[in-house]
């Protein structure tokens, strides 16, 4: 791949793990970075990272094939705009945040001079910060981009090959299902997670085990990136918490005429349906 400058604006564990890939994937391509925070700065340096760091994110983007918007996304909007006096004519600008509408409607909004495509990586972790990055982390993971009608092709087919690069498979979505889609599987699944914590009582915390840990670990991701993906989808994320509701309510009815057959048989078909998409993650992750 032809890329000789990448910017990261955002340089925690996303970022970091960018830097790092590019580096393993990518001869010949300088990462410059951007964070508000010198200690993090100084460790994507130390590491390998990036090459260069800048705490402004005008001087980031100069001269930059490609620029990756690393931050929560309740920072986009600012970030955007303290980046366009310095944004090459004929640079590309994407993502990887986890609400995609309201991103690409403001990145085609303001980025009149340049092209904005969407993506997301599905990749990363609870952990947060770059002294966690890994050049592995995106290796056979899910990114999904969301072109509109106003989306470049070439800058679309230049993101997606850079997420290839990086080892990741693709796949397109419009940014409103993106947003529909993965409240229901990523958003909710953390919401749910925190209030399993919340609702705990300190005896019975101490009480939890591995499988109390495995359920909610997602609860220990950074509480303002979360809170701005909330916010940012709120729609979708209540309609999937009333989904949910209902869910729960066909299991309370079964617990009240004790209907243990059908208790069961509902089991039985979640535990099938989530063995088979086990299966399934282990073949795509395998690279079969």
């Amino acid at each position: 791949m032809n890329l000789k400058r990448l910017s990261i604006l955002g340089v925690g564990l996303l970022g970091g793990s960018i830097g790092l890939a590019v580096k393993s994937a990518i001869s010949g391509c300088r990462v410059i970075g951007y964070g508000h925070r010198s200690e993090s700065l100084q460790r994507a340096l130390e590491i390998g990272a990036i090459d260069d760091a800048h705490n402004q994110p005008g001087p980031a983007v100069r001269e930059s094939d490609l620029i990756i918007l690393c931050t929560p996304v309740g920072r986009f909007e600012s970030l955007l705009a303290d980046i366009l006096p310095d944004l090459p004519q004929s640079a590309v600008v994407t993502d990887v945040g986890s609400t995609k509408q309201s991103i690409v409607e403001l990145g085609e909004k303001l980025l009149k001079r340049t092209q904005f495509v969407g993506s997301h990586p599905m990749a990363g972790s609870e952990k947060r910060g770059v002294e966690f990055a890994r050049a592995d982390l995106f290796q056979n993971a899910l990114c999904i981009t969301t072109p509109t009608d106003r989306t470049d092709r070439k800058a679309l087919w230049l993101v997606e090959e850079f997420w290839q690069v990086l080892g990741m498979r693709l796949s397109r979505l419009s940014p409103a299902e993106h947003d529909r889609l993965l409240a229901d599987v990523s958003h909710l699944a953390h919401a749910v997670a925190a209030a399993l914590v919340d609702m705990q009582e300190e005896v019975g915390l101490n009480l939890a085990g591995k499988g109390f840990l495995d359920t909610t670990r997602v609860a220990g991701g950074d509480g303002g990136l979360w809170r701005d993906i909330f916010l940012d989808n709120r729609a979708n994320v209540r309609a999937s918490i009333e989904k949910l509701k209902g869910r729960l309510d066909q299991l309370l009815a079964m617990l009240d005429k004790e209907d243990g057959k059908a208790l069961q048989v509902w089991l039985d078909q979640v535990a099938k349906r989530r063995e088979e998409l086990v299966q399934k993650k282990l073949r795509e992750t395998s690279g079969e």
